[in-house]
């Protein structure tokens, strides 16, 4: 995973994937220069990179389908507090996973647990 998203946004920004299961992906983000609003907290949107990036690549890891692709719908973020430096933890799992969409949650904390972000990405599965 981690060599696909080699010179994307993803990468530039510093997400790596830590962990896979049957039921989610995992995946942390550095809250640096890259990362931060200019009152030097995580920028919402760096969040929401986050959470898409989680659901696209679940999405897309778990396509049975040969010659199918999920691609983005809709996303939604509740940014719950701010985070000044370290690392925040994204983890996505499945809601639905149907044969033409997909629904993720994705939930952001901090190092020691508590609640960044939640979001709920709608991916939908198409024939390329």
């Amino acid at each position: 995973m981690q060599e696909r998203v080699k010179n994307t946004a993803v990468d530039n920004m510093g997400i790596e994937f830590t962990d896979v299961g049957d039921d989610f992906i995992s995946a942390r983000m550095p809250v640096d220069k890259r990362t931060v609003q200019p009152y030097g907290i995580l920028h919402g949107g760096a969040s929401v990179v986050l959470a898409e990036t989680l659901g696209s690549v679940a999405t897309n890891h778990c396509l049975k389908k040969e010659g199918t692709a999920g691609v983005g719908l809709e996303i939604n973020a509740n940014h719950i507090r701010s985070v000044k430096s370290g690392w925040v933890h994204g983890t996505a799992r499945p809601l639905h996973t149907g044969g033409s969409t997909q629904v993720w949650e994705i939930r952001i904390e901090t190092e020691d647990g508590k609640l960044v972000c939640v979001s709920r990405i709608t991916m939908a599965v198409i024939n390329l």
